[in-house]
This record gives structure tokens, C-alpha cells and sequence, in this order.
């Protein structure tokens, strides 16, 4: 019976989420009460029950069902979104020249933080002395490894510019089945090209060029109420997910990598605040700036999504940060699978950092720090905007690098704990950029 009285609990907390909505609180509220109601429940069902107990497993089960019915829901907007918005900015910006300075200032932004937060990480993980040999006696997850090689085969033996040309749709509806790690940025890309397309259609035919941007429109509108419906349900999954996280994560485990969990989330809070003063030095209120993003920040931390977490980072840009649509739908979007600062930046350079002295490699010689940091730029292009983007992320660059990729297998029990905060992180990034982005050169795009 003691399932059953979790989960008549669990929906007790469900009723009383909509009962908030019914009063009127905002999404941004609604979400930072599920998030709250999730880490009591969770913490709950720890204390009262362990984390291998029956009881806690048959609940999460049925719990699961609405965080992995929600993660689907996100999963099944995210590519028709992509794909309308990057028409849509295109269409928006009316000349190809536009959107070359606006993708140039975005996509150099993105890579150089990224290289930022790679030095960051190397530079912790150093401070810290976590060595691979260090982490690995008493981890329980090294079950994990034959999984990560069979992932890793995905990838395996691909140079790095292999990797890129995977980026390149080889066919579009293939992708927008997101059957590739590498398929949201090669959506990107498609949807880049037909709008430019589309553009040439409307140079030469003004009338059909109209009829081209009222049908692009009267798509994205409805996408986007799509979008809107599926975010009402976010305060429900947040409950559910971060409920699961909680109430499985094993304190052991934590314990054993206490020292990891703690360098990342040190090498975190410096890349945020490399971010905070990119936009003070840039003339962005710092205040106005964290109150109108710990929304957006909320449900990234909570999903573990860049990508699930784009409608929510373009409003918040476009309505609250005042940055041009155009931008807003190019930062977030690119943003979401280009120099990903937590997934693709401080996570492969603190696993190769680890690893170096077990090679025989120095992890502080200039040498082996710039060629570190040269392998995690050109990797970052299409990391994955969902959960599990940042072992994608080590795959590619510790191969590059000649290691062996079975100490991301020993990272795995504390995942979400870290992939949270490095979600974060990224959308955080890809927001900085578009602010930046819009000091730069928001005089001359309109909105």
C-alpha cells in the first residue's frame, strides 16, 4: 500500500499546482513551486523509505510516467520549432547580409565562452587534483561502460572533420525525426537555407513573397500555441522529474564524488559570472537581467533540455530583455546546439584533465591546454540540446585527444545531479549572447 500513498500524495501536490494557475500565478511561479513540491517529495521518499527501497521504485515507475510522458511532449515540439523559428528569423531579417553578421556575432560568442569555460575547467580540475584513478575506486556505475562503448561506436573512428560533415542534412525529414545526435543543428541549418530561399522567392515575385510570409506566420503562430500548451503542463513534470532525481539519488555515490560534483559546480558559478560581466561590460543591468532569466534558468535546470527550453528563451528575450526577434530566435536556437558553455566546455576539458597524468601528459603544459581547448571549439558545433549532450560532448573530444572514454561511465550515477546546473549554464550562454548580440548591432535589425 505504500505506493499507492505516495502517489495519492503526488497528486494531492498536482492538484494543488493547478490550483495556483487557477489563481492566477504566472508560469514563472507555477514552475519554482513545482520545482519546490518535487524536492520535498523526493526528499521524502528518501528519508522515509532509502533510495532502494520497493516502495520508492514502484512509485517513481508511475511518477515516471509523467516526467517521461512531458519529456516526449518537449521532445515532439522541439524540431517543428527549430524549424519554423530559423525560417521565420531569416524571413524577418529580409537581407542574407543580416543574417551573416547576426549568426557571425552569435556563433563567435558561443564558441569563444566556450572556450572560456574549457580553461575554467581545466584550470579547477587542476586546483582540485581530480585525477580518473581518484574518482574511480568505489564508484557502482562502472556497469555503464559496455553502454558508453556501444554509444560511443555511434561516433567511433569519425575524424574531427567527419564530425562536421555529419552536421550537414543529408536528408531533412530524416532529421526531424532527431534520429542523430547531430540533427537539431542540421535542421538548423536546412531551415537557414529555405528561408534564403525564400527570400530569393520574394526578390523576384514580391506578391508571392507576401504569401510566403503570411504562411510561415500563420505556422509559427500555430506552433507556437502548440508550444503553450505543452508549457502548461511544465510545473507537472518538474514535479515529476526533479522528484525522481531526488529521491534516486544514492548519497553513497554522491559521497565518492563529492570532490567532482563540487569542482563542476565551482567551474559553473565562475562561467556565470564570466557571463554577468560580459553583459555589465556591455551596459546590461545585472538585476534586471537575473530576475527577468531565473525562469528560463528554472525550467532548464529542472528538464536538463537546451533545446525543450527554446520557446521559453525566446520570449524572455524578446519580451523582457528587449533583443530583436531575429536575434532572439538565433541565439536561442544556435545556442541550444553550438558552444554549449557547461556540456561542451567544462565537462570534456575536466574528464581529459583527469585523464592526462594516466598518459603520462602534463594537464598544465601550454601545449596540451591549447590543444585541448582547439579540439572542444570545433566539437562544440552540434552538441545535443537534450540530456545526455555532454557524454556526446566527451565522446567526440576524448578520442581527439587519445583517451579512453571510460571515465564518463564512472560520472554516470551523479549525471543529473551536474547535467542540472550545466543546462543552465548553456541557456544562460545562449542568452548572454543575444543581449550582446543586440548592443552590437540592435540599431540596425528591426524587431
Amino acid at each position: 500500500m505504500y505506493p499507492v500513498i505516495n502517489l495519492i500524495l503526488f497528486l494531492a501536490l498536482c492538484v494543488l499546482l493547478f490550483q495556483l494557475r487557477q489563481r492566477g500565478w504566472k508560469l514563472s511561479r507555477q514552475i519554482l513551486a513545482g520545482l519546490v513540491a518535487g524536492m520535498v517529495f523526493g526528499l521524502g521518499l528518501q528519508l522515509f523509505y532509502g533510495t532502494q527501497s520497493a516502495a520508492v521504485t514502484a512509485t517513481l515507475e508511475w511518477t515516471g510516467v509523467v516526467a517521461a510522458g512531458y519529456i516526449s511532449l518537449l521532445r515532439m515540439i522541439i524540431m517543428p520549432l527549430v524549424l519554423v523559428m530559423m525560417i521565420a528569423a531569416v524571413l524577418k531579417l529580409r537581407e542574407v547580409a543580416d543574417l551573416g553578421r547576426i549568426g557571425g556575432a552569435i556563433v563567435g560568442l558561443l564558441i569563444g565562452t566556450t572556450m572560456i569555460a574549457a580553461l575554467v575547467g581545466i584550470l579547477v580540475t587542476a586546483a582540485f587534483g581530480l585525477t580518473a584513478d581518484s574518482i574511480t575506486q568505489g564508484a557502482r556505475e562502472l556497469a555503464s561502460a559496455e553502454a558508453l562503448a556501444q554509444r560511443y561506436e555511434t561516433v567511433a573512428g569519425l575524424s574531427l572533420p567527419e564530425v562536421l560533415i555529419r552536421f550537414v542534412p543529408a536528408n531533412v525529414f530524416y532529421d526531424l525525426t532527431e534520429a542523430r545526435p547531430t540533427s537539431i543543428i542540421a535542421v538548423v541549418l536546412f531551415g537557414i537555407l529555405f528561408g534564403i530561399a525564400a527570400l530569393g522567392v520574394a526578390r523576384e515575385s514580391p506578391e508571392r513573397g507576401a504569401q510566403i510570409e503570411t504562411f510561415v506566420e500563420t505556422t509559427r503562430l500555430i506552433v507556437m500555441r502548440l508550444v503553450h500548451l505543452v508549457m502548461a503542463l511544465t510545473p507537472y513534470g518538474i514535479l515529476a522529474l526533479i522528484g525522481g532525481v531526488v529521491a534516486s539519488s544514492d548519497a553513497g555515490d554522491i559521497a565518492t564524488l563529492l570532490s567532482f560534483v563540487v569542482a563542476s559546480y565551482l567551474a559553473i558559478a565562475i562561467m556565470f559570472a564570466v557571463h554577468a560581466i560580459l553583459l555589465f561590460l556591455h551596459g546590461v543591468g545585472l538585476p534586471t537581467y537575473f530576475r527577468a532569466v531565473w525562469p528560463v534558468l528554472a525550467f532548464a535546470f529542472t528538464s536538463r533540455s537546451s533545446a525543450a527550453t527554446i520557446p521559453l528563451n525566446v520570449e524572455t528575450q524578446v519580451e523582457s530583455l528587449r533583443v530583436a526577434t531575429p536575434i532572439a530566435n538565433l541565439s536561442a536556437t544556435l545556442g541550444a546546439t553550438i558552444g554549449q558553455n557547461g556540456c561542451a566546455g567544462i565537462y570534456p576539458a575536466m574528464l581529459a584533465v583527469m585523464i592526462a597524468p594516466s598518459m603520462g601528459l602534463d594537464p598544465l603544459a601550454l601545449d596540451f591546454i591549447a590543444g585541448l581547448i582547439g579540439v572542444i571549439a570545433i566539437s562544440s558545433f552540434g552538441v545535443a540540446g537534450v540530456g545526455g549532450g555532454a557524454t556526446f560532448a566527451a565522446l567526440i573530444v576524448l578520442p581527439a585527444m587519445g583517451f579512453p572514454v571510460t571515465v564518463a561511465a564512472v560520472l554516470i550515477s551523479i549525471e543529473p545531479l551536474i547535467d542540472m546546473a550545466r543546462t543552465a549554464l548553456n541557456v544562460n550562454g545562449s542568452m548572454t549572447a543575444g543581449v550582446v548580440t543586440q548592443r552590437w548591432l540592435g540599431r540596425s535589425i528591426a524587431r
